[in-house]
Formats: structure tokens, sequence, C-alpha cells
């Protein structure tokens, strides 16, 4: 049996923590000292957590994480310690999250930006392509419109084409040329 220092053991028995199988229940995977456990930091925890970051709903979701990686951890995870590792784990997240953050910014901050400078009859005349040529490919036989598709928008070889549908490259072929037909005609009426 492991012999705790009796001023932590006060320290338990004040909030409720100790019984005198204390090394049965040192560990928070009971689930009412667990729950305990919640009750006593949940709030502190979302406090800290929240003066860290400003936003109500990323403190909720951090909290919610950190005691998601308690449960998962309890064996590991002594009651005397749980505080610690619920901070511990609560701030490790946020900084990951703020890392994270810097990431995606410095990324779009790389990537060039689109400027808006057409007219609107051209945005007019642009979404009106867009509805003419979506109908258009719409009204593709099915066999048309899946090896148009397939080659234009998946970049798949006609070789690749021929062998997912069981056809041969010369069908390919045709079916291709057919949509292209197709579409030429359809397009130029705009």
């Amino acid at each position: 049996m492991k012999k705790y220092p009796t001023s932590f053991i006060n320290f338990l028995n004040i909030f409720g923590y100790y019984t005198p199988n204390m090394e049965e229940t040192e560990n928070v995977c009971n689930e009412s000292i667990f729950n305990k456990v919640y009750s006593d930091f949940g709030k502190p925890i979302w406090n800290f957590v929240y003066y860290k970051c400003g936003d109500q709903a990323q403190a909720d979701d951090l909290v919610q994480e950190a005691f998601i990686k308690l449960w998962q951890n309890c064996a590991k995870v002594s009651l005397a310690k749980a505080k610690s590792f619920l901070y511990t784990v609560a701030n490790n997240t946020f900084l990951n999250e703020v890392a994270h953050k810097k990431v995606v910014l410095r990324h779009a901050q790389l990537q060039p930006k689109k400027v808006d400078n057409e007219s609107p009859e051209f945005l007019l005349e642009e979404r009106q392509y867009l509805k003419k040529l979506e109908k258009t490919i719409g009204n593709l036989t099915e066999a048309q419109r899946t090896a148009f598709l397939m080659n234009r928008i998946e970049g798949k070889k006609y070789r690749e084409i021929a062998e997912i549908l069981g056809i041969s490259i010369k069908a390919v072929e045709k079916r291709m040329s057919q949509a292209l037909a197709t579409l030429r005609q359809e397009i130029e009426n705009i």
C-alpha cells in the first residue's frame, strides 16, 4: 500500500477525494471521482483558456478536449496530478491551435490575391456562360458526359477511362469527340 503524507491525505479529505482504500481509487477512472474533478476544475480551466483565447466557443472546445484526454489517460493520471494534467493539456492544445492558425495565415498570404477588376457586364456574361456550359454538359448522353468529365475534370487519360469503363480506347475517343462537338456547337450560340 502506498504511504501518502498526512498533509496530502488531509487535503484530499477536505475536498472529498480521500477514501480508506486509496490504492483502488487513486486514478480518475472511477466515474464519481472523474465527475468530482470535472465539477471542481471545469470552470477554472475554462476561465484560464478563455483568458488566453478570448473566444467562448474555443474555450468550450479546449476544455472538452482536455477532459476527453484525461478520461482516455485516466489509468495513467493520478488524482493528485489531474489538475496539472488538465491545465497542461488545455494549454498545449491552445498553443497547437495558434501554431496551426499561423501556418494557415502564412499560407494564405503566399497565395496570389484575386483581384476582381472585371466589369459587371463581364461578370454577368461569365455567369451566363457557366450556366450554359453546365446545361450543355447535362444534356450530353451519359456515356459522353462520363468520358468528358473523367478526362477534363479528373484529368484521366483515355486509356485510364477505357479501363475504368470497360470499353476500348477508340470508344472513349469517339465519346470525347462527340461531346466536344456538342459543346462547341452549343457554346457558339451564346
